[in-house]
């Protein structure tokens, strides 16, 4: 292996960087994945789920894409729920409990029955960069592998620092040594880094606690999964969460060791989570509210390690038992270990073209935590895309890019690289201006044809989703051109209180009552009908109620979309010089310099550029 060249190296191989081996190596390049410790592929470092708001439509899109996260998570899981099911489907979210064990396993099996990848344990100290171009790297032993693309996915390891009350010590996570020289090599080729923070709660075990006085939390009746493919199958039995929560009691115990908490004594200066506090966090800037949700959630079918999800702290380890020792059902706990803080390096993601390949070296990759991202969805993403333009760039072949109407994906790393981040960044709904178009239920829609093309999804998938659609459209026209009598329609109105008709309409108009489910809709003998001689999947029948009840959203969002275009179809060369545009502010020059947006849509979403700054350059572009 020492005398080989591989066409990608991959280096870490957590959520990134299992998915860009995965993705590198399906598409066809000898690929290499190197890591410190072969055993923790894929590893779960915080809580044992995948999924949740914005983030199971991520998981879907992965999926839809060609990768393996979807199908780890259905193969594994312990739970699976729909969040936000009494709201729009632009808010239906996946999530699943996972078994971590049977996580890791899996992924690493997955891996292994992967053409084309090899495995190697060992750290990487340093890169080889010639010209300005990636050419392989360096181990800590003095191994120089030669590569024509590198993805770096190092997670929390650069350098990483953990802090459990006043003690300090280095590692990437908890066992597990820390990264170095990596982060020193890039400063020297021009790289600009930082510091980040994240933080994880105790682990204690299950025995220990009075489940009886904490509030059941079940996965859904009817439970989902978050692949397209067949090849796995929703849970046929489920594990339960519990809830609990703080007290007064329990705050007063954690301010006690305030005074050696790292987060308040000065020894942490970076920068955390905004929306994953940590519980010494929570209670100082919420210090009016008495108490704070605890999730209890098991880690697998056949371990009693518990996860306390809403526990976070780098509190010292007596004040840590202490406190979650009063908390309601806790009173006996038994720890596996304490909760912990972790700071690590990483790079500012400006630094990055929109395929995930830095700025500084050509051919050099970055995908996770390292652009200071938070979440294993927000880092498989990442990971998927890095390795597939890796690919596509030692290839010579256009890179890979999503547009924020495509993806959430898109707007991830649209995000990323235009607005960059000075805190850990998460994917949320509300950061996706099309929300409605980029639903969990049509990721495979949207995305299939565009893998299928580039080689990553195969001719299943692509007639799985050619059949979906047009199956959909096909029902979708049914309640078009159908019409109803009042005698049969009536009285499934008025059991569900809605207006009654006094002539014949079409079935699609009582379909597009808010209050009027497919289930109700059904008990019209001419739809059962219709739906039994078609054989129609559960994809189907949600995808037809969600077009029928939104299309009037759905339209509307499709015609802003179109606008975006627009300026997305306005290039900008890639060695266009902003400083002879004299009318351009100053703020936008340098901020336009910096980031060099490849079309006027990126431009117009940089901060610093205005409404006036894009006109400008539109009329400087012969616009």
């Amino acid at each position: 292996m020492f005398n080989s060249t591989y066409d990608v190296i991959v280096v870490g191989a957590g959520h990134a960087g299992s998915e860009a081996a995965a993705a590198a190596a399906n598409m066809g390049s000898k690929t290499l994945l190197i890591t410190m410790n072969l055993q923790n592929i894929a590893q779960m470092s915080c809580n044992p789920a995948m999924g949740g708001i914005a983030k199971g439509q991520i998981i879907r899109e992965i999926d839809a894409i060609g990768g393996y996260s979807g199908i780890v998570t259905d193969r594994t899981a312990i739970q699976f729920k729909m969040l936000n099911m009494s709201k729009g489907p632009a808010m239906w979210s996946p999530r699943a409990q996972s078994d971590r064990m049977r996580f890791a396993e899996c992924w690493r099996g997955l891996l292994e029955q992967t053409n084309n990848l090899d495995f190697y344990q060992e750290m990487v100290s340093g890169l080889l960069v010639s010209k300005g171009a990636i050419i392989g790297v360096k181990t800590s032993l003095g191994l120089e592998i030669k590569a024509r693309a590198v993805v770096l996915t190092n997670g929390t390891f650069l350098n990483g620092l953990i802090h459990i009350g006043e003690k300090q010590f280095g590692g990437g996570r908890a066992g597990e040594k820390a990264s170095t020289g990596i982060t020193e090599e890039l400063v020297d080729y021009g790289f600009k880094s930082g510091r980040m923070k994240t933080g994880t709660p105790p682990r204690v075990d299950g025995r220990s606690l009075n489940y009886s006085v904490m509030s059941k939390q079940p996965g859904d009746i009817s439970p989902g999964k978050f692949s397209f493919s067949p090849s796995t199958q929703p849970l046929k039995k489920q594990l339960d969460c519990h809830m609990t929560h703080t007290s007064p009691e329990v705050h007063e115990l954690l301010k006690e060791g305030f005074d050696r908490s790292p987060m308040f004594n000065g020894s942490i200066n970076s920068t955390g989570p905004r929306y994953c506090p940590s519980i010494e966090d929570k209670i100082n800037r919420f210090a009016n509210k008495e108490s704070h949700q605890i999730f209890v959630e098991p880690e697998g079918w056949n371990t009693v390690e518990v996860y306390v999800n809403g526990f976070s702290t780098s509190l010292p380890e007596d004040i840590q038992f202490r406190a979650l020792s009063s908390v309601k059902g806790f009173e006996n706990v038994k720890f596996f270990r304490p909760g912990y803080a972790i700071e690590y390096d990483y790079f500012p993601p400006t630094q990055l073209k929109n395929s995930l390949e830095t700025k500084p070296v050509s051919g050099l990759f970055f995908a996770g935590q390292i652009n200071g991202t938070t979440g294993y969805e927000e880092a498989a993403a990442q990971g998927l895309m890095a390795g597939i333009n890796a690919h596509l760039k030692i290839t010579e072949k256009s890179p890979f890019i999503l547009r924020r109407n495509e993806a959430y994906i898109g707007v991830l790393i649209d995000d990323l690289i235009t607005k960059g981040t000075d805190e850990p960044y998460r994917m949320f709904t509300s950061r996706a201006e099309y929300r409605t178009l980029l639903r969990q239920d049509n990721a495979d829609l949207r995305l299939t044809e565009l893998s299928y093309n580039l080689g990553l999804a195969n001719f299943k998938s692509l007639d799985r989703v050619n059949n979906k659609r047009k199956d959909t459209k096909d029902f979708v026209s049914f309640f078009q051109k159908t019409s109803v009598k009042p005698e049969i329609i009536n009285p499934i109105l008025k059991k569900n209180k809605s207006s009654e008709i006094k002539q014949s309409v079409k079935l699609y108009k009582i379909f597009s009552r808010p209050n009027i489910s497919l289930d109700e809709i059904s008990k019209v003998q001419a739809v059962k009908d219709f739906v039994l001689s078609n054989n129609y999947d559960k994809g189907v029948l949600e995808q037809t109620e969600v077009q029928v009840k939104y299309s009037g959203y759905i339209e509307k969002e499709r015609a802003n979309a179109e606008k975006l275009n627009n300026l997305e179809n306005i290039k900008i060369p890639s060695s266009f010089s902003y400083s002879k545009v004299n009318s351009l502010s100053t703020e936008a020059v340098q901020k336009l310099e910096e980031i060099r947006p490849t079309t006027l849509s990126q431009a117009s979403r940089i901060s610093g550029v205005s409404p006036n700054d894009i006109s400008v350059l539109m009329v400087y572009m012969g616009r």
